[in-house]
């Protein structure tokens, strides 16, 4: 039970690392423009390595604002709820269940649900060229998508031994 426990706890603190990596790089969408390569993220977008603030539509700006503002409360969540599990490790009692440390990272993984649906459903029409992608920040977003997943609801199912 307490390797379960330390690897759930490694996985949690990977997942909170690559959600941050995720947040401040910026590769969600990459591609080329001629021979030019460019990537745009959620706060800069970079053509050969010359960033600058990301144009979007007076449309979309209020959905970038909502992914910017979702990924910062998931990273916010999952930090406080590593931080309710080593409190909850050394202060409540045997047999009990890490009911809040599961419930603030369900609350982080709806949070990075919301963002890069939000993120999918508006901005890859912005990439149309034949070389554009998905940059690793995005891949990185949803694999901490399903990793808060299954680190919440273990946290809700195991007992503290």
């Amino acid at each position: 039970m307490l390797v379960l426990l330390a690897g759930i706890f490694v996985i949690h603190i990977a997942t909170v690392i690559m959600l941050f990596v995720s947040t401040i790089a910026n590769v969600w969408m990459a591609g080329r423009i001629g021979t030019a390569t460019n990537s745009t993220g959620l706060w800069m977008e970079c053509l050969n390595g010359q960033c600058s603030d990301v144009h979007v539509s007076d449309s979309d700006l209020s959905a970038l604002k909502s992914v910017q503002a979702f990924m910062i409360l998931a990273i916010i969540f999952s930090f406080v709820s590593l931080v309710m599990f080593v409190v909850q490790l050394f202060t409540m009692e045997k047999g009990k269940r890490f009911y809040i440390t599961g419930a603030l990272m369900l609350i982080g993984w709806l949070f990075i649900l919301i963002a890069v649906s939000i993120y999918t459903a508006r901005f890859p029409q912005y990439f149309v060229g034949k070389e554009d992608h998905h940059g690793y920040s995005f891949i990185l977003a949803w694999i901490c998508f399903c990793f808060s997943l299954i680190v919440g609801v273990l946290y809700l199912v195991l007992r503290k031994k």
